[in-house]
């Protein structure tokens, strides 16, 4: 019963409309066409049988028994699922139709003992001429009534007030109704069998008593799928109202059509009572599994969803400490020379100084990192204003003047003649600058100290965008992996990140332009950020 209770729960999300599983949800198209379809063929099958009817047939009395045992189990496990759906939902209606499906499960037990030749000449458990005809007309009254009992408290909305804990002592009552209803007909029906009028004339012919009951029982059915046609349709309604088609046909073949047992319309009409006692199995495990189907997949998506949060908490926690893993590395730097130059005797006070203004320039730094960090983040666009492209170049290069410095690499500076200026960020803009020429450092690193050089160029391009382009000698991208150097987490170099680019080009493309990445002749990579050119303020 928990797994319904989750099904439901998604069923009540999936509709938004408060409709749950099938008791409220209106049917599809094509649930509407499959019960047109399963109704329109029931109804050619009565009238091809019709006019053969009273055509007598072979008295088969093992058939019988066998077509009980089939309606034992699918009523059986109908009746679970529906006492199941009520457990769930606190309503009468499906408490009504779960005891009508249980009452017949249940009184196809004695009908089944008690058929005359199938275990005995004249049946089990006392059973007489009349007791199976009995057994059956209060199988077919009970679960008329059961279906009608569905349509009058169809609209009833189910009471919230009912806990999980208050259904299932309804539930156990109606269980220990229906067996004790179930054992009362049927010693009435062998024992008691005197007290009713005689249904069977002759062991062969079905008398006029049995003809009444079963219009009785039709008339039932009638008033139930009027009241079911004429109320807002759920799934489980519209196929209700097949089930009823289905077993007035029946009963019109069992007392109306023929006028003796063992007929075409006898058989045909047991064989109806597959059909009745199977559809709402079929439409419930069917409407169950498609259920079961998409709550998988809404746990997939729920887990995915969870998965990419913590990514997304490790990507910020990993942009945040790569940015500003650079300028605590140059303040550690500039502080240790610092401290090395006022130890010594006599201590070189003015580099000393100079160390110390580069280890505040390194603090400004990394504030105006967090301060672009949270403008790349923050869902509404920050201050914007006009950045000189070659003046950030060169910052950049300042920045990294040591880095160039210890690996021996010569930095060249091919910037536009006209300054180039853009609208955006001028921390974030910088930022892509600097992790540009970082990884171009960090690129030829594995090449020989004379061929390393790091040109960075800037080119108007028509007037309408700004070239960026930063140039290295090292050994170059495979360009089977060009187009993935952009992605988060994937990296080449040990120890790496993987978050440098992919930090960029988010950055560049919130600037409203774009990055890329080609080889470079006759060695290393060039990236190129374009950027929308602004106009000089000046």
């Amino acid at each position: 019963m928990p797994a319904f209770h989750g099904l439901a729960v998604m069923a009540h999300s999936e509709t938004g409309s408060g409709g749950t599983l099938l008791v409220d949800v209106p049917p599809t198209a094509g649930q509407s066409w499959s019960a047109i379809a399963v109704a329109a063929a029931l109804l050619i099958g009565f009238a091809a049988v019709a006019p053969f009817a009273g055509m007598p047939l072979a008295q088969l009395n093992a058939f019988f028994p066998s077509l009980d045992a089939v309606v034992f189990v699918t009523d059986l496990v109908t009746s679970v699922l529906l006492f199941a759906q009520f457990w769930i939902f606190h309503a009468r209606a499906l408490l009504a139709l779960a005891i009508g499906y249980l009452f017949t499960a249940l009184i196809v037990v004695p009908h089944a003992l008690t058929f005359s030749g199938a275990f005995s000449p004249g049946g089990l458990l006392g059973a007489g001429p009349q007791t199976g005809s009995w057994l059956f007309i209060f199988w077919h009254v009970g679960f008329a009534m059961a279906l009608l009992a569905y349509a009058v408290f169809r609209d009833e909305r189910p009471a919230k007030s009912l806990s999980d804990a208050s259904t299932l002592p309804a539930i156990g009552w109606s269980v220990a109704g229906v067996v004790g209803l179930v054992c009362g007909l049927a010693w009435l029906a062998t024992g008691g069998v005197a007290l009713l009028p005689p249904l069977i004339v002759d062991n062969t012919f079905i008398g006029p008593w049995a003809s009444f009951l079963v219009a009785f029982t039709i008339l039932i059915c009638v008033i139930a799928l009027a009241l079911l046609s004429y109320r807002r349709r759920s799934v489980l309604d519209q196929w209700l109202m097949v089930v009823t088609l289905a077993l007035m046909l029946e009963l019109a073949f069992s007392g109306l059509l023929p006028s003796v047992r063992f007929s075409l319309g006898f058989y045909a009409g047991r064989m109806f009572s597959l059909v009745t006692s199977s559809i709402v199995l079929i439409v419930l495990l069917a409407e169950t599994t498609r259920l079961y189907v998409r709550l998988a997949r809404s746990n997939a998506m729920l887990q995915r969803e969870r998965r990419n949060k913590l990514m997304n908490l490790e990507a910020m926690a990993g942009f945040i400490s790569h940015e500003i893993k650079q300028p605590l590395a140059a303040m550690l730097a500039n502080t240790e020379a610092a401290v090395a130059l006022i130890k010594r005797e006599p201590p070189d006070l003015a580099v000393a100084l100079s160390a110390l203004d580069d280890v505040n320039s390194d603090v400004h730094r990394t504030t105006q990192v967090l301060q672009g960090i949270r403008a790349l983040f923050d869902k509404t666009k920050g201050e914007s204003e006009i950045v000189d492209v070659n003046e950030t170049a060169l910052v950049a290069l300042r920045i990294l003047r040591g880095e160039l410095n210890d690996h021996g690499i010569t930095a060249r500076a091919d910037l536009a003649a006209k300054p180039p200026h853009v609208l955006g960020q001028r921390s974030q803009l910088q930022e892509v600058m600097i992790n540009l020429v970082h990884n171009a450092i960090e690129a030829m690193a594995s090449v020989n100290a004379e061929r390393r050089v790091l040109t960075v160029r800037t080119v108007l391009d028509g007037g309408k965008a700004v070239v960026v382009e930063v140039e290295d000698t090292g050994p170059g991208i495979d360009p089977e992996n060009i187009d993935k150097v952009f992605d988060a987490f994937v990296t080449t170099k040990p120890g790496g990140m993987g978050l440098g680019l992919a930090i960029c080009q988010m950055i560049v493309e919130r600037h409203g332009g774009q990055l890329s990445a080609s080889p470079a002749h006759p060695s290393g990579t060039i990236f190129r950020v374009v950027l929308p050119q602004r106009s000089s303020p000046h």
